[in-house]
């Protein structure tokens, strides 16, 4: 009878739990994020009503989510990357902007617009300093974005 490590058989065990574990676990946070923009929605549709029928109505009290559209950490950047490496064209930072606007279900009004017109202008830059992407000349007012190859 061959030696056999007694941990050669445990590990592959142990490893195909922790990788069930987090599969899990990213569902579970796809699903919350799902919901946290459902919620926000609604709220902003709420919001909206009450507005309709008391236009004086206390803007602070309504508001007890954030209003300035803050992405967690990573969350931009990710987001950029992952558009531009799908992409089959080089995309503006406006055609970004629409597409974040869509999967985070924010409000498509003006200000919200040049909000994260200037987050995703950052981040494009910093990813461009960083040599991860790059500007192609693209005819009209806006410069066009794809991944460095």
């Amino acid at each position: 009878m061959k030696n056999v490590d007694p941990y050669e058989y445990e590990r592959p065990a142990t490893i195909q739990g922790l990788l069930a574990k987090r599969q899990q676990l990213a569902k579970l946070l796809k699903h919350l994020r799902a919901e946290e923009r459902k919620v926000v929605s609604d709220l902003d549709h709420l919001d909206a009503a009450i507005r309709f029928f008391d236009p004086e109505a206390d803007a602070v009290r309504l508001t007890r989510y954030p209003t300035k559209h803050r992405a967690k950490k990573g969350e931009v950047v990710r987001l950029v990357v992952r558009l531009l490496k799908e992409a089959d064209r080089p995309l503006t930072a406006l055609d970004i902007v629409h597409e974040q606007i869509k999967e985070r279900g924010l409000r498509t009004d003006d200000g919200t617009v040049v909000l994260l017109r200037k987050r995703i202008g950052a981040c494009l830059t910093k990813l461009k300093n960083d040599g991860f992407v790059r500007v192609v000349p693209l005819p009209g007012l806006y410069q066009g974005w794809e991944i460095a190859r």
